[in-house]
């Protein structure tokens, strides 16, 4: 049977640095190169073929009928003409495939390896056996095409999910256009049950959303007045009105469609391997089938060309590798389609293979294990009034979109008075921001940047457990703000399920060692590190990795860069906001939840489990019956029987992801 291909020529664009482990170079194909699955059994082939094989088995199982029941037999040529036209109805298109490819030299496929078998069937007078071959042969891919359809299929439902036109507001008046249309800033109309074309910003007062199709969770989740809005949403209840941000190209779910098709066309380490495997494997069968034919001339006594001959036939068709060339990418492809549907998105199968190596996962703190949603707990000042602190610190904050600052420019959103005029800001990583407010110099940041800068503070700062912002104005001590994260709920979860597979868990986070600390005993996470820079959680994960350890890490895949870089598999928080995470990271948690990372390694796991199944199940088998073929005990029939059986059961196993609950 036929290699399917799954997805487009991979053009991804990921923006990280490459990573020698997982990086592979693309394939190149030209204009000419024949695509298989162009050829056959295509979702969208017209009825003409199946009713051709369909009238090939009808004429073989009268010619047989004929043959075992009846006195009457169609004598030569009569019964050849009738099986030839029972063999071109079934196999036409193999012939024509093995003919395109041999025009250009390329003898060694399963489609010129099946036209040899059953032609040179015809040559000896087993006119039924040949035209048996090619039937079951265009059954099997038969059955191999509704699968591999049925995934796609699965997966196109899953995420082509952008509406085809949508109402927009236009000089007081409402007009139905394509999405693509749409320009920045207008207004889009969403009526209940109908599904958001396009990132936005709700002008509504409130609004309720099915966010299933970009989270994979399905609870309803509420937006006020502001809040961001996401195509692939599903508007339940009142009339929404969007002002749109992005253009149609430009959408969160847009881009994941674009990586998840990008995902199909990346091929596993086993796919290659398979891959180069088949192409060793054809051409070292035609000879061992040549062998089997010509070399007994000179061993066996009353050798007979045409018995040798009808063995090595039996040979070349069990010798065909269809179960792998077939069940192998189907398997990955069910596999990166399940992730889909748990709100998990690889950019690659080749990510499935590394997640099952996976025996460390290191973790960030802030928006990982925590939900980065900060509040102000508490204010302290010091020769300076309490609102004047806060607006100092939320002006300079305001040039962040770290959720410290974020927290404190939302905490000073009630102030009243004159607007600060702000300069020369300055983010000095690990540390915090350094800027010009009304001709004053300011800081904002942890002990760090105190220290840093030489500036006094009272010690008992650094014996607080929670997130502290310092501020400084002038190189004095001014005040500090203490801000609080909360712990996801499925975090200890997670956490738990990760020691069950026995993989070490590892937090590293720029917070003070306190707070890490703290948040590390209430996971029961392994190590935790805090107190860090960008370059001492590389050189943390680097210590791991000279450790042997196979190494995941989770967080945020743009600040973390060098960090997801030198990890075997890059996993970030995706959310609801963060685009620049699905640009960098391998794989994206669509919904935040650090329990999917469990999730995403299991699906690793059980979609290797199932492909080496199909992998030791094919072999075992082909090797069998290739003993009895060349032995002269298994016959056509059986070859036929064998090699369309294991393909179908490796199918069915295949195919048995797409089915399974986590």
């Amino acid at each position: 049977m036929k290699k399917q291909d799954i997805g487009d020529e991979n053009k991804s664009k990921v923006s990280k640095a490459p990573n020698p482990k997982t990086d592979q170079p693309k394939e190149v194909h030209s204009e000419n190169d024949d695509h298989d699955h162009d050829q056959i059994g295509e979702e969208d082939s017209d009825w003409k073929s199946h009713w051709q094989l369909l009238l090939a088995i009808a004429i073989l199982f009268v010619m047989l009928t004929l043959e075992f029941g009846f006195a009457y037999v169609p004598e030569f040529p009569i019964n050849l003409i009738i099986f030839s036209v029972a063999y071109l109805l079934a196999g036409y298109n193999v012939l024509y495939m093995a003919w395109r490819k041999a025009i250009r030299f390329d003898f060694f496929n399963e489609f010129f390896l099946m036209s040899v078998a059953t032609i040179g069937a015809f040559a000896i007078g087993s006119y039924s056996e040949g035209v048996a071959v090619m039937a079951f042969y265009s059954i099997g891919e038969w059955f191999q095409d509704a699968a591999v359809n049925r995934a796609k299929r699965s997966i196109k439902a899953l995420l082509d999910i952008r509406p085809d036109e949508v109402t927009v507001i236009r000089n007081g008046k409402a007009e139905v256009i394509n999405p693509k249309d749409v320009g920045l800033d207008e207004i889009i109309r969403v009526k209940p049950g109908e599904k958001v074309a396009l990132d936005g910003e709700l002008i509504s007062e409130k609004a309720s959303f099915n966010t299933a199709a970009l989270t994979g969770e399905s609870k309803p989740d509420s937006k006020a007045k502001g809040d961001t809005v996401y195509a692939g949403m599903i508007n339940l209840n009142t009339v929404a009105e969007i002002k749109v941000t992005s253009l149609f190209t430009d959408s969160k779910l847009s881009k994941i469609l674009e990586m998840v098709q990008d995902a199909t066309a990346r091929k596993s380490q086993t796919q290659l391997f398979i891959s180069r495997f088949a192409k060793i494997y054809t051409p070292i069968v035609f000879a061992l089938a040549v062998a089997v034919c010509l070399i007994p001339y000179f061993f066996v006594e009353n050798y007979s060309f045409s018995e040798w001959f009808y063995r090595a036939l039996v040979f070349l068709v069990i010798s065909c590798p269809c179960a792998l060339v077939v069940s192998i990418p189907l398997g990955y492809f069910g596999g990166i389609g399940l992730a889909s549907r748990n709100g998990i998105l690889f950019k690659g199968s080749n990510f499935l293979d590394v997640m099952t190596a996976i025996n460390a996962v290191v973790m960030d703190k802030t928006g990982t294990l925590t939900e980065g949603v900060f509040k102000v707990q508490e204010i302290v000042t010091k020769d300076i009034e309490e609102p004047y602190l806060v607006k100092l610190a939320a002006a300079i904050e305001s040039q962040s979109t770290h959720p410290i600052g974020i927290a404190i420019v939302q905490h000073a959103g009630t102030e009243k008075g004159k607007a600060l005029s702000i300069a020369e800001v300055e983010e000095i990583s690990g540390h915090g921001l350094k800027g010009k407010i009304d001709g004053k110099e300011v800081l904002a940041g942890n002990t760090k940047l105190m220290k840093k800068f030489k500036i006094e503070y009272p010690a008992e700062i650094d014996s607080i457990v929670y997130t502290i912002v310092v501020v400084a104005v002038d190189k004095k001590y001014k005040g500090h703000i203490t801000i609080a994260d909360k712990i996801k709920e499925d975090a200890a979860q997670a956490i738990k399920e990760l020691h069950a597979l026995n993989i070490k868990t590892v937090m590293l986070s720029g917070d003070k060692q306190a707070v890490v600390d703290e948040v590390a005993k209430k996971l029961g996470i392994d190590n935790a590190y805090g107190d860090l820079l960008p370059e001492d959680k590389v050189k943390k994960v680097q210590d791991l990795k000279n450790e042997g350890k196979h190494i995941a890490f989770v967080g945020d895949g743009v600040n973390d860069a060098p960090v997801v870089a030198l990890a075997d598999a890059g996993i970030a928080m995706g959310g609801l906001g963060s685009d620049a995470t699905i640009e960098t990271a391998d794989i994206v948690i669509q919904n935040d939840q650090p329990s999917k990372i469990v999730t995403a390694i299991k699906i690793g796991k059980l979609t290797k489990q199932i492909v080496w199944q199909n992998i030791i199940l094919a072999m075992t088998v082909k090797l069998i019956v290739l003993g009895l073929g060349a032995g002269g005990i298994a016959t056509l029939w059986e070859a036929v029987i064998a090699d369309v059986g294991v393909a179908l059961l490796a199918i069915l196993n295949a195919v048995r992801i797409q089915r399974m609950k986590l």
